[in-house]
């Protein structure tokens, strides 16, 4: 009778398999990775923009009825990434005059262009 020996281990083969398999998962964990960081970046990108039109319309709700100047104004600030963002506002007045429209423009570049609007109401 011949008995046939239990091998304890792994062969070559399977460690190569087993290796193959790994290094596809990784890839596509690296992948994941780059996409992860990118959104990352524009929510942070995004987040900054908001905060600067939001202290903008704070700043002119603050302002005086009669100081609210009709002219469109531009201005430059830089966020904590070191990116510049462009902030553009107009206030524009109804036919009745107690009511003014205030739209906030920012506009920055990282990769491409982007650009948000905020419109809001300021009453007397």
């Amino acid at each position: 009778m011949i008995r046939c020996k239990k091998s304890k281990g792994f062969s070559l083969i399977e460690v190569l398999i087993a290796l193959v398999i790994l290094a596809i998962a990784l890839l596509a964990l690296a992948g994941l990775m780059v996409q992860s960081t990118n959104s990352n970046s524009w929510g942070s990108h995004l987040t900054e923009a908001s905060t600067f039109a939001q202290d903008k319309l704070e700043e002119l709700r603050m302002t005086t009825w009669a100081n609210l100047v009709l002219e469109p104004f531009t201005d430059v600030r830089t966020g904590a990434t070191g990116t510049d963002y462009t902030r553009t506002w107009t206030v524009t007045t109804n036919g009745t005059g107690n009511l003014r429209t205030v739209s906030i423009n920012i506009s920055w570049t990282d990769k491409t262009n982007h650009t948000i609007t905020i419109l809001s109401a300021i009453t007397q």
